[in-house]
């Protein structure tokens, strides 16, 4: 299941803006193959009319979303869209929600496989909470992103009942990090996904907070995490230590067996030799 988070969307957003920059767009198709859970900015039958005669001038990461500027428009494609570019002779995909077709016969496809948002509206249109709020909030890779703002996101909050999963990954405190890569963030700082905000000392929360930015940056540097991919299908260099992957397998540090369980809505995976509760 596709489900790009912070680390993937940069990847992407540096490949379009590499791959795709001065293409101009041919014909646009969407909702070819309807989804219930795919969701569209008006009428998908709209977009072509949007888009047709637009250049892509550049992509950027919004969170764990990807938006790429179209002339006057902006596509903006969500956390659970699977994008693929295929150059021109390469056979495309039957089913997908998206289809983007350029003056060279290249293509652009997304494609959803249980949720995401494939929005194509002109710029400065959207209203979209969630698309708004990632633009605002500081990316963790910027250093506008420093301890005192993660400071600042734990004010007002109820911190003896505040997980650091939940902390992490809830609220869209952190646009761009979910579920995925909190599990290697939370290792790296030996902080186990269902221990109390209130009791991490102020040296553990810094440690956390190194651990946010340096794995992420690291997430980022190596083309994404292995169970996720790429603009063109391939697999990140990043190899998670936590993940499906890796679950019922000895942590790499200590030996211990790696565990999963349910917890917040999602799994969780951890070690319990470098992760005590």
């Amino acid at each position: 299941m596709t489900m790009l988070e912070l680390p993937e969307a940069v990847v992407i957003a540096e490949q379009v803006g590499t791959v795709l920059r001065g293409k101009r767009i041919e014909s646009v198709t969407a909702n070819r193959s309807p989804h219930k859970f795919a969701w569209f900015y008006g009428d998908p039958g709209g977009y072509n009319s949007l888009l047709r005669g637009n250049a892509i001038e550049g992509a950027v990461p919004c969170g764990g979303m990807v938006e790429i500027w179209a002339g006057p428009a902006c596509i903006l494609l969500g956390d659970g869209v699977s994008l693929r570019y295929f150059p021109a002779g390469e056979r495309l995909p039957s089913k997908h929600q998206l289809l983007i077709e350029f003056d060279d016969s290249s293509s652009l496809v997304g494609s959803v496989q249980m949720y995401g948002g494939l929005w194509a509206f002109p710029a400065g249109e959207f209203d979209n909470q969630y698309y708004l709020v990632a633009k605002q909030k500081p990316s963790p890779l910027t250093d506008e992103f420093d301890y005192a703002y993660i400071g600042s996101l734990l004010e007002g909050e109820k911190l003896e009942s505040l997980s650091a999963k939940a902390f992490l990954a809830t609220r869209q405190r952190i646009p761009g990090l979910g579920n995925g890569v909190l599990q290697d963030i939370l290792w790296t700082a030996r902080i186990h996904p269902r221990r109390k905000v209130a009791t991490l000392s102020d040296e553990e929360l810094r440690i956390l907070f190194r651990s946010v930015k340096s794995v992420l940056h690291d997430m980022a540097a190596r083309g994404g995490r292995d169970t996720e991919r790429d603009l063109y299908g391939r697999p990140g260099g990043y190899e998670t230590v936590l993940s499906k992957n890796t679950v019922d397998k000895p942590c790499p540090v200590c030996g211990t067996t790696i565990r999963k369980a349910a917890y917040l809505g999602g799994s969780i995976y951890y070690c319990e030799g470098c992760q005590s509760l």
